[in-house]
């Protein structure tokens, strides 16, 4: 694996790592304003793993497969993350420190609506990262360096 491979699972494990201390944080630790803090940290890990791989890329590195599912991470995170962060809340209310009401799980019309609404989501997200990876092919302008973004754009 390469170098940007490793700093996906890194900037993942850092996403969940920080949505689980924000939630430790806000209700074990009764801190609000702490647990708010460490749970605004996810947009920053995405900002990080954007920072790196377009340094990267300047630095004149061919472009990988890695490369293009960073864009697509990006995308993913951004708009499902809030929706991520609100599932894990409720999970660990019920779950962990036993308030608030179970997690509802859906049937009929209810769930075909919440799938609908989440293809609507990765819609969106492709479209992110698509819009990631052409600025970025753009950007660079070289054919030889980008072909693994585009490829992963053909997909």
């Amino acid at each position: 694996m390469n170098f940007i491979a490793w700093m996906i699972v890194a900037c993942e494990i850092g996403f969940w790592i920080v949505i689980i201390l924000g939630l430790f944080t806000r209700y074990i630790l009764k801190k609000d304003k702490l647990g708010l803090f460490f749970l605004a940290l996810t947009p920053v890990i995405d900002f990080i793993l954007l920072i790196i791989t377009a340094v990267d890329l300047y630095r004149g590195a061919t472009a990988t497969t890695a490369h293009a599912i960073a864009a697509i991470y990006i995308g993913v995170s951004i708009v499902f993350g809030k929706s991520m962060i609100k599932w894990a809340d409720e999970r660990f209310r019920y779950y962990v420190i036993k308030e608030g009401p179970r997690p509802v799980k859906l049937y009929g019309l209810e769930y075909s609506m919440h799938y609908l609404k989440g293809w609507g989501k990765h819609v969106l997200s492709y479209l992110i990262g698509a819009g990631i990876l052409a600025g970025v092919i753009f950007l660079i302008n070289d054919s030889s360096r980008t072909e693994a973004l585009l490829r992963v754009l053909q997909i």
